[in-house]
C-alpha cells in the first residue's frame, strides 16, 4: 500500500492540488525556473472556512532576503522531525528540486547564488495583493490572523515605537493577533496600542498578578461560511524570561496548558464547530501540546519562523508553519460538516517579491510611513563580499560580524551576540545599508555592555542558552538560537544534560583554554538587566564598518558540535 508521505510527493512532483499538498501547481515552476503571479496564486478552493496566516514579519514592510537555516538541530524524540530537517535533507523530504523556485524560499542550498535569480521575498504591499485575491474569492469564508512579532524589529518600527506597523497592519485587516516582541515596547504603551487596534488582540496565557486577572481577551469567536470558528490567542510563554522581566513587571506569561484545554472547553461550549490556536508558543511546544490538549483543530504556530510546505499532524490537529518576514503566507481551507473537519487543503504561499504585483493602495501606504526616514535607511555604511545571515543554531555570519564590531570597539576579548531569529541576509557584493544593519539589531534594549566575567560564568552562560535550545522536553525550550561568540571556540554536545553540554573552551588569541577561575573582558549587547549602559549596538558596527569599508569573513569554525 502506498503510504501518505510516497502519495504526497508524488501530487507535488506532478504539480496535483490534493487535500495536504502543501505547493500544488507552484511545484510545476520547478521545471521551468520561471515565476509567474498566476500561478503563486492559483488554488482549487474546498470547504466552507479559509485561514490565511501570517506571522514572525518582524517589522518588514519592504521585500527582504532570508537565508532560511542551515543547521536546525532536533533533540530527543524530535530529531530528524520536521522542522528539525534542512539544506539537501529538506529538498529530499519534500521531493523539491534543487535550484528551483521553493529551494530557493525554503532551504539555504545556493542561496548566494539563486537570490540573483529570484531576488527578494516579502514586502506588505505583495502580501495585501494575495490577501485582496483570496478574499475576492472567498469573502464571507476567510479568518486572516497574525501570529506576533509583528511591531518590532526594523528602523522604522523603533523610530515610531511600532506604529508605523500598527498603521500598515490595521490596512490588512487581520481578525486577530497574538503577540511576543510587542511586549518589549513596555507593559503601559503596550496596553495603550492594544487598546486601539480595530481587532482583537489575543492572549489567554497572559495574566496580571497585581489583580489576578487576565490582561487580553483569551479568544474569539467568528462565523465564516455559515461555520463557527474559535480562535485561542497563545502568546510567547516565556517572554519576561527571553526578553527583560522589568518592562512588564506584572504580567504572568506561561503554557498554561490546563488554561488552554479549559479555553477549548469554552469555546466548544458556546458552539465553535472548530477550533484553532493562534500561537506563539514555536514549533516543538505547539506539537507537545497537541498532543496533550484535546479538541484543537488548527495550531497556528510561531515564534520559531519554521516554514514548512505541508501541515504536521498530531492526532486530528493539524500544525501551520508560516515561516518569519513576510516570506509566506498560509492557506488553510477546511471542509467543515456537522462540527467536523471532514478535508483540508493547505498551500504555503510564497510572496516573490519580483513576481507578484504590487497592491497600489498598500504601496503608497508604505511609503508614507518609510518617508521620514527615507534617506538614512539607504544610507550606505559598507560592502560585504561575504553572505551575511543569521539564522541557524549557531554562529551565522551577520553575527560573526557584529561580535568582531564588539571586540574591536569595546577592546574586549571575547563577544557575545544573543541567537535572535530575527534579522535579514545580505547577499554577497551588495552594500550594508543602516536598514541592514537595523534590521539585525532594532530592538528598546540596545546597549553594548563591557564587564569582566569569569570563565565558569561564560560557561554557565553557555550552558543555560544550550538548556534552552536543546532540552528533551519542548516545554523548557525557550526559543532563539545558541548565542553567537567571537574571540573564542568551544565543543557542545546537544543531547546531553545540561553543565554538561559545553567543553573544551578556548580563547581564539593565542589557543590557550578558558579558565574557570580567570577573568575575561567580555562585550556583548541585548542584556535583560535593567540599567546596563553601553552605546547602542548598532553605533558600535556602524563605527567599525566605518573604518573596514569592506566586509569579509572566514567560514566559522569556533562551534564544534559533538554527539551527534
Amino acid at each position: 500500500m502506498i503510504s501518505r508521505r510516497e502519495f504526497l510527493m508524488a501530487a507535488v512532483a506532478a504539480g496535483a492540488i490534493t487535500s495536504g499538498s502543501g505547493f500544488g501547481q507552484w511545484a510545476r515552476l520547478a521545471a521551468q525556473q520561471a515565476l509567474r503571479e498566476d500561478d503563486i496564486l492559483s488554488f482549487k478552493p474546498l470547504g466552507n472556512v479559509t485561514l490565511v496566516h501570517l506571522t514572525d514579519i518582524h517589522a518588514q514592510l519592504m521585500p527582504v532576503y532570508f537565508r532560511e537555516p542551515s543547521i536546525n538541530l532536533g533533540v530527543g524524540e524530535v530529531n530528524g522531525l520536521p522542522p528539525h530537517v534542512t539544506g539537501e535533507d529538506f529538498l529530499k523530504l519534500y521531493n523539491l528540486t534543487p535550484g528551483s523556485p521553493e529551494a530557493y524560499a525554503l532551504t539555504s542550498v545556493d542561496f548566494d547564488a539563486l537570490s540573483q535569480a529570484y531576488g527578494r521575498m516579502g514586502g506588505v504591499d505583495r502580501i495585501a495583493t494575495v490577501l485582496k485575491s483570496i478574499r475576492a474569492e472567498r469573502e464571507d469564508n476567510t479568518l486572516f490572523l497574525d501570529g506576533g512579532d509583528t511591531w518590532q524589529g526594523s528602523y522604522t518600527s523603533l523610530k515610531t515605537g511600532g506604529a508605523d506597523m500598527i498603521e500598515v497592519m490595521n490596512a490588512l485587516r487581520p481578525d486577530a493577533m497574538t503577540g511576543h516582541w510587542e511586549f518589549t515596547y513596555g507593559a503601559d504603551k503596550v496596553k495603550e496600542m492594544v487598546e486601539a487596534l480595530p481587532f482583537p488582540f489575543l492572549g489567554g496565557n497572559i495574566r496580571d498578578t497585581e489583580w489576578d486577572e487576565a490582561v487580553f481577551e483569551a479568544y474569539r469567536i467568528y462565523e465564516r461560511g455559515g461555520v463557527r470558528v474559535g480562535v485561542i490567542g497563545q502568546a510567547f510563554p516565556y517572554t519576561p524570561v527571553a526578553n527583560p522581566r522589568w518592562m512588564m513587571p506584572t504580567w504572568s506569561f506561561g503554557i498554561r496548558e490546563e488554561e488552554v484545554q479549559a479555553n477549548v472547553d469554552a469555546v466548544r461550549a458556546e458552539g465553535a464547530d472548530v477550533v484553532v490556536l493562534l500561537s506563539h508558543n514555536g514549533f516543538d511546544v505547539d506539537r507537545k501540546l497537541a498532543g496533550r490538549v484535546a479538541g484543537i483543530d488548527v495550531i497556528l504556530t510561531g515564534h520559531t519562523h519554521d516554514a514548512l510546505p505541508e501541515p504536521v499532524k498530531v492526532g486530528k490537529t493539524l500544525i501551520i508553519a508560516s515561516g518569519s518576514n513576510g516570506k509566506f503566507l498560509s492557506r488553510l481551507d477546511l471542509d467543515v460538516q456537522d462540527g467536523e473537519v471532514k478535508d483540508f487543503r493547505y498551500r504555503l504561499i510564497p510572496i516573490f517579491s519580483d513576481a507578484i504585483t504590487p497592491d497600489a493602495e498598500m504601496s503608497a501606504l508604505v511609503e508614507k510611513v518609510r518617508a521620514p526616514y527615507a534617506g538614512e535607511l539607504a544610507r550606505e555604511l559598507a560592502t560585504t563580499e561575504t553572505l551575511l545571515y543569521r539564522r541557524g543554531n549557531f554562529n551565522g555570519t551577520f553575527d560573526d560580524m557584529i561580535c568582531e564590531a564588539l571586540i574591536e570597539q569595546r577592546d574586549a576579548q571575547i563577544s557575545l551576540s544573543p541567537g535572535f531569529r530575527w534579522g535579514t541576509s545580505v547577499p554577497a557584493g551588495r552594500a550594508i545599508t543602516v536598514e541592514d544593519l537595523h534590521n539585525a539589531t532594532s530592538m528598546t534594549y540596545p546597549a553594548a555592555y563591557r564587564s569582566e566575567m569569569s570563565g565558569a560564568l561564560i560557561k554557565e552562560i553557555l550552558e543555560d542558552v544550550g538548556d534552552n535550545l536543546f532540552n528533551a522536553d519542548p516545554y523548557y525550550q525557550q526559543g532563539g538560537d545558541m548565542v553567537r561568540i567571537g574571540g573564542m571556540a568551544y565543543a557542545i554536545d546537544p543531547n546531553a544534560t545540561i553543565g554538561n553540554r559545553i567543553s573544551d573552551m578556548t580563547l581564539l588569541a593565542d589557543g590557550s583554554p578558558i579558565e574557570a577561575d580567570k577573568s575575561y573582558v567580555v562585550a556583548g549587547w541585548a542584556s535583560v538587566n535593567e540599567g546596563t549602559e553601553g552605546p547602542a549596538i548598532w553605533d558600535v558596527v556602524e563605527d567599525y564598518l566605518k573604518e573596514r569599508k569592506t566586509v569579509s569573513l572566514e567560514p566559522n569554525r569556533a562551534v564544534r558540535v559533538n554527539g551527534l
